[in-house]
């Protein structure tokens, strides 16, 4: 009976090791998955920071694409602040969106041609800390 017993409890250790490693190695691949998606909107996001520059100059010709490439890099933010609570992260997505604001208010006001370069740098402070 005691032969009985033993086996029994040392089954249960073994699920319970195996459940314990299994949600320890489930949570190391969330936080992974969560890195890789932030270093794929941030990717993104470069993307249209380089469409933004690229309307910016040729707003003459059609002034509705700067207006589209902000609102890419808003809904790209949008993804990154929903995937994380990652502080430096969220701070750095703070960042993109007041200088993403900041040109949407420019262009409001009349101006042709904003600085676009905070929108750059706050992106590339964002695609820094999503590697890290």
């Amino acid at each position: 009976m005691a032969v009985s017993r033993r086996r029994r409890l040392t089954a249960v250790a073994v699920v319970a090791a195996t459940v314990a490693l299994t949600a320890g190695l489930a949570t190391g691949c969330d936080s992974v998955d969560k890195a890789l998606d932030c270093v794929h909107t941030a990717d993104s996001i470069a993307d249209n920071v380089t469409g933004l520059q690229q309307a910016v100059e040729n707003a003459a010709n059609d002034p509705t694409r700067a207006d589209d490439s902000l609102n890419a890099i808003e809904k790209n933010l949008d993804k990154i602040g929903d995937r994380t609570d990652h502080t430096d992260v969220n701070k750095a997505v703070d960042d993109v969106k007041k200088a993403v604001g900041n040109v949407r208010t420019a262009i409001k006001n009349g101006d042709r041609t904003p600085d676009v370069s905070p929108v750059t740098d706050a992106a590339g402070e964002l695609t820094k800390v999503c590697t890290k």
